[in-house]
């Protein structure tokens, strides 16, 4: 009987302590959940303000990263030229429009166009184009400064001669790259503020471009031909012509004969478009190539016989990007090859680049308590996370409680044998 006493009064002993763990776990967990939710809001906090040091650090130097780059574009080997050409490039988006990518408009201009004239090495050529067109495309305040520079790039592959100009024959690379980096650029332009003379003579050069062996080249040129008829300057100069028949018998000639010039050659870029939508695989052509050319200018051909822009949609993360018209298809190209590999990260953060295309990514529109950060995810997801070394501490003390209650079953179950 005293034995069994002191059996029962020990497992009462033990319900209570177990009942007072209870509590206590309890009361501990609250102050662990407490602890656990200081410390990521603390961790948050360092997150936000290594952010934001950063950023503000990298306003700071910015400048100081500009001429370190400017420094190997004028001194430089071609391939340090190359890089630093792309590095100021991506300094440019990663700044946005303002005063600072204008700054890296007007500090770049110059040694740019030294540079051009230093070598004609395609990779490196190719590079400073590209780097003039996004600095522009960014820093631009104006139609006169992206006219400068389309008027530079336009000198490259089309110089104007005379005694102190000296030709350099570049490759088709160079040419494909010039053509591309100026319909860039001229998307951001208002036709009607060029010159009926400059339009002519780019339409004319575009057309003889349609000629060359080069695919890369044609399909370039096709897109620039697409762009100048879907800004309706073409048909404006056409108009003009029509329309200036009231002068002197002499200017009525004159505008004849532009008017007859103009529907020629607009007759002759349709011929080619239709030749080059169809065109049959020579010897050694890549089949690649040979569809990306007929899709190409398919695309023209059905634009300039009816009017149909082509539609394209890519896939950033979650979300569509999509594009209607020959403008937003050349300026996505361009920005996706310059970008390579970073254009979705850019397209997902980059709110200068989201308002050139009208762009806003799903997760910006979720409030931001259902919104996780990087740094929070590492919290949930690293095994050394305050959340995780938490829920450990948590387990660890139940499974306690689980086994000191399994002892006190047995101790009670044994005392109910013996008796």
């Amino acid at each position: 009987m005293g034995k069994r006493k002191t059996q029962r009064k020990n497992a009462a002993m033990l319900d209570n302590d177990d009942d007072n763990s209870s509590v206590s776990s309890s009361s501990t967990m609250r102050s662990d959940q407490m602890s656990v939710s200081g410390t990521e809001e603390v961790e948050f906090n360092k997150d936000s303000l290594l952010d934001e040091a950063v950023d503000a650090l990298f306003e700071k130097r910015f400048a100081t990263l500009l001429h370190q780059c400017l420094n190997c574009i004028k001194k430089g080997s071609s391939k340090e030229i190359s890089l630093a050409s792309h590095a100021i490039g991506l300094l440019a988006l990663t700044v946005g429009p303002g005063d600072n990518a204008h700054e890296i408009l007007e500090e770049s201009i110059t040694p740019l166009s030294q540079a051009f004239k230093s070598g004609s090495e395609s990779s490196k050529i190719a590079s400073l184009v590209e780097c003039l067109a996004i600095i522009t495309f960014v820093g631009g305040n104006d139609a006169e400064e992206t006219n400068k520079s389309m008027q530079i790039m336009w000198q490259l592959v089309h110089p104007k001669l005379g005694s102190n100009v000296i030709t350099v024959k570049h490759s088709a690379a160079v040419i494909a790259a010039v053509v591309s980096a100026w319909s860039f650029l001229l998307t951001t332009m208002d036709g009607r503020k060029l010159s009926p003379k400059l339009w002519l003579e780019s339409i004319t050069y575009l057309s003889n471009m349609l000629d060359k062996d080069d695919r890369s080249v044609r399909i370039a040129a096709g897109e620039a031909v697409a762009l100048i008829f879907e800004m309706g300057s073409l048909e404006k100069f056409v108009a003009e012509a029509k329309g200036s028949n009231d002068g002197s018998v002499l200017e009525g000639n004159k505008s004849k004969e532009g008017f007859s010039h103009i529907q020629g050659l607009k007759e002759k870029i349709l011929n080619q478009v239709r030749d080059l939508s169809v065109e049959a695989g020579g010897k050694g052509s890549a089949k690649k190539d040979l569809n990306n050319q007929r899709n190409s200018f398919k695309d023209v051909l059905e634009f300039l016989e009816n009017g149909y822009c082509p539609e394209t949609s890519i896939k950033i993360g979650g979300d569509s990007l999509q594009t209607s018209a020959w403008s937003q298809l050349i300026q996505l190209n361009f920005l996706r090859r310059f970008l390579g590999g970073g254009f979705t990260k850019h397209m997902q953060e980059n709110e200068f680049l989201q308002e050139v295309f009208g762009f806003t990514p799903k997760r910006r529109n979720l409030l931001g308590s259902e919104h996780i950060s990087n740094s929070e995810k590492r919290m949930y997801r690293s095994p050394n996370s305050v959340l995780n070394k938490a829920r450990t501490q948590q387990l660890n003390k139940q499974r306690m409680l689980s086994q000191g209650r399994n002892i006190g079953h047995f101790a009670v179950n044994a005392a109910d044998e013996d008796s």
